[in-house]
């Protein structure tokens, strides 16, 4: 009897130490695939439509440069390029267009990009509040058209920086993710 108690300790004593140290893999494992999972979600994905203007977007600005990462349209199927149009040390304007040549013409031109510093001279917001990540309130307006369709806009402000995205003919769900895309690094 004593003979049997002290093999089946000796199974449940090696049994112990084999779980415990599995159990010790798998807790480093599942702890080192987190800190993978998180390092993966922070970093800042760059749309490659703005990979070639934003060192020079970097040097000119001195305020947050805030891109989407997701823009409509931008699926491969055609090509969308971005065009500094202005950029000083407290603002930018960005052009997206489907020719790299645009310059804003009606029947290339996508949308904007453009950011300035606030002052006291910046309009108050206008149009139909929308719900942004972090708890931010943007305002959005509808485009109009006549002889050709303008931009619906989104406007919000972050930090002393008023940003506007624009999409030609663009609706409110594509510019609340455009949005949504920039402000989430």
């Amino acid at each position: 009897m004593i003979l049997s108690f002290r093999n089946t300790s000796a199974v449940c004593a090696a049994f112990l130490l084999v779980s415990v140290s599995s159990f010790h893999k798998s807790a480093i494992a599942n702890i080192n695939n987190q800190s993978q999972i998180i390092a993966q979600q922070s970093k800042t994905q760059l749309n490659p439509v703005f990979k070639s203007i934003l060192p020079k977007l970097k040097q000119k600005t001195q305020i947050r440069i805030l891109l989407p990462k997701f823009i409509p349209e931008s699926d491969g199927e055609n090509p969308i390029y971005a065009t500094i149009e202005a950029a000083t040390q407290k603002k930018y304007d960005i052009l997206l267009a489907y020719s790299p040549d645009c310059n804003g013409a009606s029947a290339c031109r996508l949308g904007v990009v453009t950011a300035s510093a606030i002052t006291r001279k910046t309009p108050s917001l206008t149009g139909k509040r929308v719900s942004l990540a972090k708890g931010i309130t943007g305002y959005f307006v509808d485009f109009t058209c006549g002889a050709g369709c303008s931009d619906a806009t989104l406007t919000w402000r972050q930090q002393g920086v008023q940003y506007v995205f624009g999409l030609k003919a663009g609706d409110r769900t594509s510019l609340v993710k455009m949005a949504n895309s920039a402000i989430n690094p």
